[in-house]
């Protein structure tokens, strides 16, 4: 009787094992959702001016990038005449 006993008590076992995972599975989500609503997102406004100034500095970035790239070019130009 005891391995009876053994193993009713392991399938016991198995299935509060499962609820418990189910359980922190969806307390999991529960606090998803709680913490996605207390998220503030910005306004459109403050988007678009985000993305403004973001391309503002991409294009700054790359007219700097473009001036250093062309001086580069034209002394390694001016070395390549000397050596010749």
């Amino acid at each position: 009787m005891s391995g009876k006993t053994v193993a009713t008590a392991k399938g016991v076992n198995k299935a509060a094992k499962a609820e418990k995972k189910s359980k922190k599975i969806s307390r999991f989500f529960h606090d998803l959702k709680v913490e996605i609503k207390k998220i503030v997102w910005p306004t459109p406004h403050t988007v678009w001016k985000n993305v403004g100034i973001v391309v503002a500095v991409i294009a700054v970035v790359g007219v700097c990038v473009f001036g250093l790239d062309e001086a580069f070019t034209h002394l390694l130009h001016q070395f390549m005449n000397v050596a010749v």
